[in-house]
């Protein structure tokens, strides 16, 4: 019971000690508001835009490009395949895209229809620095959502794993 008694009395002041100790100070976050901005000496990175790159139309406009020119592969409607082929493509300061490349995959098939629509796609507005159009790396998802499977799907009135089951015809 003496060595119980002895060991807590020993630890004690070392655990309060270990609670008394302060605690690092936190560094507070920087907040970045458009009249908090601040020029970069020499003016910054040469290729950061003022403005970024735009689609015609924007976004809604380019969902309706991949909708009337994405088609989906064969084996991607079997497989029911969906999900989105994310492209990386420079758009040029003429605003058209170069160098499109993958970077993020479904199936071959789906990667190879993704590359295709890309490079067809119509010139975008081009970014701009300081009113100067600059190249920029963009990420633009492909998307492949088997729209007409899914269609399918749902306009049939009884699915036939139920037109088997008992008690249900």
């Amino acid at each position: 019971m003496r060595a119980v008694i002895l060991a807590f009395v020993l630890t004690t002041p070392l655990g309060v000690l270990a609670q008394t100790k302060p605690a690092p100070a936190a560094k507070a976050p920087i907040t970045l508001a458009p009249g908090a901005m601040q020029l970069q000496a020499g003016g910054g990175a040469a290729n950061r835009p003022d403005h970024a790159p735009e689609y015609p139309g924007g976004e809604e406009a380019m969902g309706e490009y991949f909708s009337q020119h994405v088609q989906v592969p064969a084996k991607a409607k079997q497989a029911r395949v969906t999900g989105d082929v994310v492209v990386q493509a420079t758009v040029d300061t003429s605003g058209k895209l170069i160098n499109p490349q993958v970077a993020k995959g479904l199936t071959p098939e789906c990667n190879a229809e993704a590359l295709r629509v890309v490079q067809a796609m119509p010139a975008w507005q081009p970014a701009t620095r300081r009113g100067v159009p600059v190249a920029i790396l963009v990420q633009v998802p492909v998307p492949f959502d088997n729209a007409g499977v899914t269609k399918f799907e749902t306009d049939r009135k009884v699915p036939r794993s139920a037109k088997d089951a008992p008690g249900l015809n």
